[in-house]
């Protein structure tokens, strides 16, 4: 790997590009690859830049942004250290590594395009707090993609299944009384009967990657005072969706469950699921990749394609103090890319 995509790593590392605040990091890399004699085109704090021609259209995603440093880290997050193996800081694995990887292949498809094949990169914001203003700002600048391959810190194993995200918020309706009388209606205890029955409900389709839906009571609120019987109970559910249901559906199956109201905070970071059948599984199959499912979220979730989760690094080190990631890890992953889009 050439030595400026190290230091192009190293720079982003110093740069702040905490989710929300990615306008220094989306221009320093506008600029970088401007002099390259790239043209990239920018979106809020996202880029995107395209290569290619013909009827296959490939999309390469990696996300700028970071989360807020740990207060446990020894090194400074934001130093970009290296030591001619490793480098380290803030963002380094998570998702720096991807992205340089991404961005060394895409440069090289720039004066070398693949036959017969479009090829779009695009570098985005707001991944790490699912924001709205990260990707899918980019989506509708790009056109039709055929598949994709999200960057992420996988230990270049190739994830084709992602747990989604839902988040209800669940209320519980009762009348107030005075404790002592034994009067009212107890809303917290329907909220009890409610979380027991969730709790001990399976869901009928098990995901091979993935298993079972999983549903965790998180949060509860209820009451006023110790003499007053609650007339509202609030609780909060956790969902991991396993890509056989979409988040509208585990609403409506729950909600004819339960007494409580349930309001979906969002149900748009479904799960995902690519079928063993799509071109770029088949192909990560040939090379000997290792599929699997994973349990965090990624952009995977915002993709109406075949899409998979592909990159350098590992994800036990995403947000840890001191994160880091091999140079070696991003060699390969260019190479893997390469072969993968060949």
């Amino acid at each position: 790997m050439e030595n400026k995509y190290i230091t192009l790593l190293q720079r982003m590392i110093q740069t702040l590009s905490i989710s929300g605040q990615e306008d220094a990091v989306c221009s320093m890399l506008v600029e970088w690859m401007t002099a390259e004699g790239c043209t990239p085109h920018r979106v809020g704090n996202n880029l995107w830049a395209a290569c290619g021609d013909g009827p296959e259209t490939i999309l390469l995603n990696a996300h700028i942004d970071t989360v807020k440093p740990s207060a446990s880290y020894t090194r400074d997050p934001f130093g970009g250290e290296c030591d001619g193996k490793t480098i380290y800081g803030l963002g380094a694995n998570d998702d720096g590594g991807s992205v340089i990887a991404m961005l060394a292949v895409f440069m090289e498809l720039w004066q070398a395009p693949i036959p017969g094949k479009r090829v779009v990169l695009t570098l985005t914001a707001e991944e790490e707090n699912s924001g709205r203003n990260g990707i899918e700002l980019v989506l509708p600048e790009i056109g039709a993609v055929d598949w994709a391959i999200v960057g992420e810190p996988t230990s270049l194993d190739m994830a084709v299944a992602e747990r989604g995200l839902l988040v209800l918020d669940c209320e519980a309706k009762g009348k107030a009384g005075h404790a002592a009388r034994e009067e009212g209606v107890n809303a917290l205890y329907i909220a009890l009967d409610d979380i027991q029955t969730l709790r001990g409900y399976s869901f009928e389709k098990v995901s091979s990657y993935l298993g079972n839906v999983k549903m965790t009571t998180t949060m509860i609120q209820a009451g006023t005072q110790h003499n007053v019987v609650p007339d509202t109970c609030k609780f909060v559910v956790d969902i991991r969706s396993n890509g056989l249901y979409t988040n509208q559906e585990i609403v409506d199956i729950l909600q004819p469950m339960v007494q409580s109201t349930i309001t979906a905070r969002s149900t748009r970071l479904n799960a995902s699921y690519t079928s063993n059948e799509a071109k770029v599984v088949q192909r990560a199959t040939e090379l000997g990749i290792k599929l699997y499912g994973s349990p965090t979220m990624s952009n995977m979730a915002l993709l109406n394609c075949p899409k998979v989760k592909f990159g350098p690094g590992d994800s036990a080190r995403s947000h840890t103090a001191d994160e880091y990631i091999h140079i070696h890890e991003i060699e390969q992953a260019i190479k893997l890319l390469k072969l993968l889009m060949s």
